[in-house]
């Protein structure tokens, strides 16, 4: 299998950097082949031009939309790796979105009616979080989150999302023994996705 996997955080030292390295390692060591796009280490650009979401006679796509929108295509698995802020995805992780996931690439709408167009793909997403998990779940938190990020983004525009795998408790300082602990469960869900005998 071909995956893209996306990860957003300024700090190339961070756990969210480590856990999609583990994981590209992972996938590399079952033969599948990736893409890591580290959207601060490219600098992309999370803003949405007008010519982008009202496209007219002449208008094109920048080339490195264009070229994101192949890589995606190209893939048969996304995996998106992201520190939650303010209960959201980096800005830059949803300007990502925002300009990729463009109308009449990754979804059309008629009335209201969203219809995905990149069906046929699976979907991991990988999110951390300081706060516990049990505070987030506490007063339907967590529920907004799966609501907003996996249904609204993901399964909208037709990915079959296999995992949402949640780190909880990041904070600076963390022992040894609880990132090896991360970094065994991120390597963890790739073999139980992606595997032998997964499919």
């Amino acid at each position: 299998m071909r995956h893209l996997v996306v990860v957003a955080n300024p700090r190339s030292d961070s756990l969210t950097l480590s856990l999609a390295h583990a994981y590209v390692a992972q996938l590399a060591a079952l033969g599948h082949q990736h893409t890591l796009y580290d959207l601060y280490c490219v600098g992309f650009d999370p803003v949405l031009t007008k010519e982008e979401i009202a496209p007219g006679a002449g208008c094109s796509v920048p080339p490195e939309i264009l070229q994101a929108q192949q890589d995606l295509e190209a893939a048969d698995a996304l995996t998106v790796i992201y520190p939650l802020w303010w209960l959201s995805m980096p800005a830059i992780m949803k300007g990502y979105i925002d300009r990729v996931f463009a109308r009449g690439f990754a979804y059309d709408s008629s009335q209201g009616v969203v219809r995905g167009l990149l069906g046929g793909r699976k979907c991991v997403v990988v999110t951390l979080s300081g706060a516990p998990l049990p505070v987030l779940t506490d007063g339907g938190r967590w529920d907004a989150v799966r609501m907003l990020q996996d249904t609204h983004v993901f399964r909208a525009v037709g990915f079959d999302l296999v995992d949402h795998l949640h780190f909880d408790h990041v904070a600076p300082g963390l022992s040894a023994t609880a990132i090896e602990e991360h970094l065994s469960r991120i390597r963890r869900c790739a073999r139980e996705h992606f595997g032998p005998g997964t499919g």
